[in-house]
């Protein structure tokens, strides 16, 4: 049990750490992307915040003058901008020879009489596009007017966008498995009170029921279990009890008709008989026989009901008359008891009538056996709220209270001695209790000021 439970809880443990991984893989994806957005609108600004800084510092001097000899100076400095950083490119681009600048080609002309402001390049020898600073500057002294264009190149801005995507999946991967290791050792340290309270319960089997799970060293999420816990072992273990005791009386019950039979047998192969007594011989083993064969009934009857049989063929009957019918049927036995019943008020019911009027049958059968001769059984039948009460009731001696409970409860009996058990077997009112369940009913009893009343309430 303890290695099923370990089982159990290193599979929790697993599907912890899945959920601690599916967590952290979250937040990673949502923490990675919204930093890979920021980074990508910071570089695609980072080129063209160099272009107006490039352009800023050119744009007074191109402006200002349009000589030749200013034009020279002008041109010396692009050149040696140039040569300082291999990124950028410098193109003038015009009407006359004399005034450009970079050799402008045709794809660079065509990109030129484009629209002013920044734009991307294609260029077919390079993999990333360059940004370009479209300007235009208008004719001075001999100058015509011109396009002045400046490049960058951006593939080092995109590597190094890409060199952060790889860092950030890296992490995030490193991430991921670090919170899966991590959340399985959590998981695996917060599972070791169930797995010791596992450890504990493998100890608790019959027939040593009596222990319990302790209570104060779990925590408070494993307290209630252990307590719900506690409370169902507690219930096994009364019926385990109970079943003990079941199992004891099934035994004795079976044991004394058994023995009479073969004892009477035995007695009578010792030598030879008359017919006459061989005749009393197998009357008597017929009865003995006839009692094994109502004790077994009654408890495959029991076992059907336990394992939920319902009534089903339901018909609206009246109590009052089944009760009579009842007592017709045991006329001969109130007679020999010198006992009479009297009913009392009438009810129509939807009831199984063979199975309810044996339950009738058991409770004025057991009404009868603690009846004294000359006395009177009532038979109450009343309508309450949603339900109605069938109350058998004799005079007799109180029962202690502490018999109350059990007196359905099959073979069980107020008198340990087991007086009269030949004529009762001990099932009768565990029959009634049953029948009553199958109904959706359930039973009673009552002990006071020298009257005890054993009955059941049908639903109305």
């Amino acid at each position: 049990m303890a290695s099923e439970l370990r089982n159990a809880s290193t599979s929790i443990a697993l599907r912890m750490s899945l959920l601690f991984t599916l967590v952290a893989l979250l937040v990673f994806l949502l923490i990675g992307g919204a930093l890979y957005q920021q980074v990508d609108k910071g570089m695609n600004m980072l080129p063209e915040a160099e272009l107006d800084a490039r352009y800023s510092v050119l744009e007074s001097a191109i402006d200002r003058f349009g000589t030749d000899e200013h034009w020279v100076k002008i041109t010396n400095k692009l050149r040696l901008l140039s040569e300082e950083d291999k990124r950028i490119r410098f193109w003038m681009v015009s009407g006359d020879p004399h005034f450009e600048f970079g050799n402008p080609d045709a794809t660079v002309r065509k990109f030129a009489a484009g629209p002013l402001g920044i734009r991307d390049l294609e260029v077919d020898d390079r993999a990333y596009p360059q940004k370009v600073l479209v300007s235009q500057f208008q004719a001075k002294d001999g100058r015509p007017p011109l396009r002045f264009l400046i490049a960058i190149d951006t593939e080092t801005f995109w590597q190094t966008q890409h060199h952060l995507l790889i860092a950030l999946i890296s992490l995030a991967v490193v991430g991921v498995m670090l919170a899966s290791a991590l959340g399985y050792w959590v998981a695996r340290v917060g599972l070791r009170p169930l797995i010791k309270l596992s450890d504990e319960a493998e100890k608790l089997t019959p027939p040593r029921l009596s222990g319990r799970l302790q209570l104060s060293a779990l925590p408070p999420e494993l307290q209630q279990f252990a307590s719900a816990f506690n409370t169902t072992l507690g219930r096994v273990e009364q019926a385990y009890t109970r079943l003990e005791s079941f199992n004891a009386d099934v035994a004795h019950e079976l044991r004394s008709p058994l023995t009479n039979l073969i004892g009477q047998t035995q007695v009578a192969l010792t030598r030879g008989r008359s017919a006459e007594h061989y005749f009393e011989v197998l009357q008597s083993n017929l009865e003995e026989l006839e009692r094994l064969r109502s004790i077994i009934n009654d408890m495959l009857f029991l076992a059907r009901a336990d394992q939920g049989d319902k009534a089903t063929q339901l018909t609206s009957t009246s109590l009052a008359c089944e009760v009579a019918t009842a007592v017709d049927y045991l006329d001969f036995i109130l007679e020999d008891a010198g006992v009479q019943v009297q009913v009392h008020g009438d009810a129509q019911v939807l009831i199984e009538r063979a199975h309810f009027r044996r339950a009738l049958i058991n409770l004025l059968n057991n009404a009868v056996q603690h009846t004294a001769a000359g006395q009177t059984i009532n038979v109450h039948i009343s309508r309450l709220e949603q339900r109605v009460s069938i109350g058998v009731a004799n005079p007799g001696e109180v029962i202690v209270g502490e018999h109350l409970p059990r007196l359905f409860e099959r073979f069980y009996r107020v008198d340990a001695a087991r007086t009269n058990s030949g004529a009762n077997h001990g099932l009768g009112l565990a029959i009634v209790k049953a029948i009553a369940l199958m109904h959706g009913g359930e039973v009673f009893v009552d002990s006071r000021d020298g009257i005890n009343t054993f009955g059941m309430y049908l639903p109305a």
